[in-house]
C-alpha cells in the first residue's frame, strides 16, 4: 500500500505546486480575477479528463477476456513502469526550471483561456498518470486489499495537500528538493517492482525465457509471501526465488536509471 501512497503524494504534489505557481504569477497581473476563475475551470477540466481515463481503461478491460485480458494487464504494467521513470527522470534533469516554463508559458496563454487549458493539461497529465500508476498496482492486489490501496492513496493525497500548504507558509526549515529527492527513490522502487511484476507475467506467457528458474532461495530466511517478505515483494519488487531473466531485468532497469539520472544533472 505503500507504493499507492508515494504516487499519489508526488502527482498530487507536483499538480498542487503547478496550481500555486500559476496563482503567485496571477496574483502579480493587473487583472487577477478572471485569470483565476481560468485556473479552477482548468483544474476541473483535468479532473474530469483523469476520471474520464479511468473509466475508459475498465470499460476497456471489461470487454477482454482470458489471454487478451492478460496481454492488456500487462501493458498497463508495464507502462506504468515506464512512465514512472521517464517522470523520475525528466523532473531530475527539469524541476528546477518548471517555475520559469509555467510563468513563460501564462505570459504567452493570452487570458484566462488560454491560462485554463495550460492548467488543465498540467492536471490531467498528473491525474491520468496517477490513473495508470493505479491501476497498475491494483493488478497486484485483490478483494479486500483494493480498499486498503484506496485509503493508500487518499493518504497520500492528504500529505501532499499539507506538504503545500506547509511550502505556502514558506516554512524555512522544510526542503523541497530534499523531499523530491527522497519520493524519487521511492518512485524508482516503485517502478522496479512493477517491472518485476511484468517480467513474471511475460514469463508466464511465454514471452521470455527464465534462463535459470530459481537463481537462488532465499524463501527458507524471507518467505515473499508472508509478513515482511509480502511487503518487500510488494513495494520493492523481492522474490525469494527469481528467476534468471527477471535479475537481469532488474539489474538493467537500475543501471540504466542511475546512468541517466547521473548525465542529467550534470546537463542541467
Amino acid at each position: 500500500m505503500l507504493n499507492a501512497l508515494v504516487i499519489v503524494f508526488r502527482e498530487s504534489l507536483e499538480a498542487m505546486l503547478i496550481i500555486g505557481v500559476l496563482m503567485a504569477w496571477i496574483a502579480r497581473q493587473p487583472a487577477p480575477q478572471p485569470l483565476r476563475r481560468g485556473v479552477w475551470l482548468g483544474v476541473a477540466a483535468g479532473v474530469g479528463l483523469a476520471i474520464a481515463l479511468g473509466l475508459a481503461t475498465f470499460a476497456a478491460q471489461s470487454e477482454l477476456a482470458g489471454r487478451s485480458l492478460e496481454i492488456f494487464q500487462l501493458s498497463i504494467v508495464l507502462i506504468a513502469a515506464g512512465l514512472i521513470l521517464q517522470m523520475v527522470l525528466w523532473m531530475h534533469r527539469h524541476g528546477r526550471q518548471m517555475k520559469r516554463q509555467l510563468e513563460s508559458q501564462a505570459d504567452q496563454a493570452g487570458g484566462a483561456l488560454g491560462v485554463a487549458m495550460i492548467t488543465a493539461l498540467a492536471v490531467a497529465r498528473e491525474g491520468a498518470e496517477t490513473v495508470v500508476y493505479i491501476y497498475g498496482l491494483g493488478l497486484q492486489e485483490g478483494g479486500a486489499q483494493l480498499l486498503a490501496l484506496l485509503l493508500a492513496a487518499l493518504s497520500g493525497f492528504a500529505l501532499a495537500g499539507a506538504t503545500a500548504w506547509v511550502l505556502a507558509r514558506g516554512a524555512r526549515r522544510f526542503s523541497l528538493q530534499r523531499v523530491m529527492g527522497i519520493s524519487e527513490v521511492l518512485l524508482l522502487l516503485v517502478a522496479g517492482a512493477l517491472l518485476v511484476n511484468g517480467v513474471d507475467r511475460m514469463i508466464a506467457l511465454d514471452w521470455l525465457p527464465p534462463l535459470a528458474d530459481p537463481l537462488w532461495d532465499t524463501s527458507a530466511w524471507v518467505d515473499d509471501g508472508h509478513g515482511v517478505g509480502s511487503i518487500m515483494a510488494s513495494f520493492l519488487g523481492y522474490r525469494a526465488r527469481p528467476s534468471g531473466v527477471l535479475v537481469l531485468c532488474l539489474l538493467s532497469f537500475w543501471a540504466f536509471a542511475v546512468w541517466r539520472m547521473r548525465s542529467g544533472a550534470r546537463r542541467a
